[in-house]
């Protein structure tokens, strides 16, 4: 198909659905002790995330699938239907991959805005993905389109470089999650059937039997998504195959730590190796535990969070600091201006945290996604879709900007897939409990027992701390578990990693039909238990002050220097605002930043500004000292107008470094764990 007609076919597709009503149900069993609200329930209306939402429908979905087809994605597809001798696959072997998470994408979005000729041009990209299949379910291009010439990186027979470079398991993991995603979006089975059919051949061939192979992922996610395909099946063989995969690492011939395969998994404690294949292994770890309750899962997992959220977390919730192996570095290894923090691992950062939060039903969880979220992964693509990240450094001198597409598109084809999901991640359930954990506009369906609740939530945030939820319909006794954001209570992360540098106390409050709610904060949530009417409005307010925030005395690139937040999102600065380098400034003692409102900027961005000091020589060779005032952006909106000095953590005086975070006698009177 002609790309530009394919762009306008997919820009101009059918508007919103006539209502909730039209919207297709799916019920997702996930085996986690908290259910979540899934993504086909919940429409997402105009504001920040309706922006994002609108952008990933009409420019990054419909740039994926052009560059899926000028780049030779659907051509090696259709190379493998009819393999030739001449043929030799080139390109990356997981470039099959572009085409399912764009399809995931694509699936998600369907769920809201029902658009045929969108469903029939999947459904003619699946007929040639199911035509280069093998007779046996093996479903592998860059070995298919010529078995005795593959591609160099999967040179010799089937699986033999699994482990290392071939990404036979990662092709089929991110199969299987866009075939579940159009699934329980259009209830089609082609997709699915065709995953499963790769699946099967995997589950033959790959174990501990006689005729088997032992073999592992070099890079994972195939265990995440068989505990996906497990849960949407019931075929208990995906789930046996995702736990052989996890128990098996560490004792098959690859040993490193880039793969997280230097020992079992069930005794690691540290984030250690490439970052993206890290976090797959995790969130498939926690799915295991939630399926199983093998206790020992769950003991890993958690302590591989505390290492990451007390060690290796940068403050924008990018995680991965080297990019030599796109890797975690060592405990308090936290660059700024070299700092990798691929958008994909942020990516990664926030199925980690989601699942943690479905096991324990604590919002610090989710108030590690929330920074991620608003922060280190939005700043992987442009306000208008339509260019991408790979690193998100938080320093440049004019090195980075933005790219339509890469060689290896996999952090484009992941923003194609997740941004779209957005809506599944808003409420979750468990018994009578109803958990409220982003702050967005949307009307969702949720069930509560044999109920079935409207909410209404309309808010302006991340720049406005008021948010308005209403039940629109249905009701009865439940408890609606409303999230107290970590900021809001002086906590920037859990754990000593950050602290706040100031001595603000920000205020916050829910209310009840006009009467406050008072009590104590049950797992960083407060909780409101009553009879539910429709009609019911619960108000809930938080204090939005900018804030210093100052970094563990072990962090070197961050010692001496403070950062700028104000709610969810971090600030930096940048050059296109400030008529000098924004690397020569000092904060000096008291300096305080000050929020101003949305304007025109950038989309309507909440600027800051901030007294500083400027750093420069004068013509008779001494350091002159010019008190000037410094403007901040959101850090996921820079380089947005060309390349150029960025920062987010920036110098300060003796005095203002050394400021004191607020005083508090306890995490429990903080309420963070109770």
């Amino acid at each position: 198909m002609n790309i530009n007609k394919l762009l306008l076919i997919l820009i101009t597709a059918t508007g919103v659905s006539s209502g909730v009503q039209a919207r297709k149900q799916a019920v997702i069993q996930s085996g986690y002790p908290v259910t979540p609200v899934p993504f086909t329930s919940v429409y997402v209306g105009d504001g920040f995330w309706g922006d994002r939402l609108a952008a990933s429908r009409d420019v990054t979905i419909p740039l994926a699938f052009s560059k899926c087809e000028e780049s030779g994605r659907y051509e090696n597809f259709k190379r493998a239907a009819a393999p030739r001798s001449e043929y030799h696959a080139t390109g990356f072997p997981f470039d099959d991959t572009d085409v399912y998470k764009t399809i995931e994408g694509a699936s998600y979005r369907l769920s809201t805005y029902p658009d045929k000729k969108l469903e029939a041009y999947i459904d003619s990209i699946l007929e040639i993905v199911a035509a280069a299949q093998e007779p046996d379910g093996y479903l592998f291009t860059a070995r298919t389109q010529n078995p005795d010439n593959p591609h160099d990186w999967a040179k010799g027979g089937r699986w033999d470089e699994v482990e290392l470079l071939s990404h036979e398991f990662y092709n089929l993991g991110h199969m299987i999650e866009g075939a579940v995603a159009h699934y329980q979006a259009t209830g089609k089975r082609n997709f699915l059937d065709i995953a499963m059919r790769y699946a099967d051949c995997v589950c033959r061939n790959i174990g501990d039997g006689p005729d088997q192979r032992r073999l592992v992922p070099g890079h994972q996610i195939a265990e995440m998504a068989l505990v996906r395909l497990y849960t949407v099946t019931g075929d208990k063989k995906y789930l046996d195959q995702a736990k052989f995969f996890l128990e098996a690492r560490g004792t098959t011939p690859r040993r490193d730590m880039y793969a997280q395969s230097h020992i079992p998994v069930l005794e690691q404690d540290e984030a250690v190796g490439h970052a993206v294949r890290a976090t797959y292994m995790y969130a498939g770890m926690a799915d295991v535990a939630a399926i199983t309750g093998d206790s020992a899962y769950i003991k890993a997992i958690d302590r591989i969070w505390d290492n990451i959220t007390g060690k290796k977390l940068y403050i924008t919730g990018g995680i991965g600091a080297r990019h030599a192996g796109e890797a975690f570095g060592a405990d308090y290894e936290l660059p700024n201006a070299t700092a990798y923090n691929e958008t994909c691992a942020a990516i990664g950062n926030v199925y980690v945290n989601y699942r943690l939060f479905l096991l324990h039903a604590d919002a610090k969880y989710f108030d590690v996604l929330e920074r991620t979220l608003y922060n280190g992964l939005i700043s992987g693509v442009s306000l208008d879709g339509g260019s991408f990240f790979y690193p998100n450094p938080l320093a440049s001198t004019g090195n980075y900007s933005r790219q339509p597409w890469f060689g290896c598109a996999c952090c484009p084809s992941n923003i194609s897939r997740f941004i779209p999901s957005l809506p599944g991640y808003v409420y979750a359930v468990r018994d009578r409990d109803v958990y409220v954990n982003l702050f967005l506009n949307n009307t969702a369906d949720v069930a509560v027992g044999k109920k079935n609740v409207r909410l209404t939530q309309v808010t302006g945030y991340p720049y406005d701390g008021d948010v308005h939820l209403k039940v629109d319909n249905g009701g009865g006794e439940f408890a609606m578990n409303i999230r107290i954001p970590g900021w809001v209570r002086n906590s920037v992360v859990p754990g000593d990693l950050y602290a706040y540098a100031d001595d603000i106390t920000p205020e916050w409050s829910v209310s009840v039909n006009g009467e406050n709610v008072t009590g104590e904060l049950r797992n960083g949530y407060m909780v409101v238990d009553r009879k539910w009417k429709k009609g019911d409005e619960v108000k809930i307010h938080f204090d939005m002050p900018a804030r210093l925030v100052k970094a563990h005395e072990a962090v070197a690139d961050a010692r001496a220097r403070l950062a700028v937040e104000r709610g969810p999102l971090v600030y930096c600065a940048e050059w296109p605002d400030n008529d000098f380098c924004v690397h020569n400034v000092l904060l000096p003692a008291g300096a305080k930043p000050e929020a101003e409102p949305c304007g025109e900027l950038l989309g309507g961005v909440a600027t800051i500004k901030m007294p500083v000091q400027t750093l420069a020589y004068g013509e008779d060779g001494r350091l002159n000292v010019t008190d000037r005032e410094l403007k901040m952006i959101p850090y996921y909106a820079w380089a947005h107008r060309g390349e150029g000095d960025m920062a987010v953590w920036l110098p300060a005086s003796l005095a203002a470094a050394s400021a004191e975070a607020p005083v508090r006698t306890s995490r429990e009177e903080n309420g963070f764990y109770k």
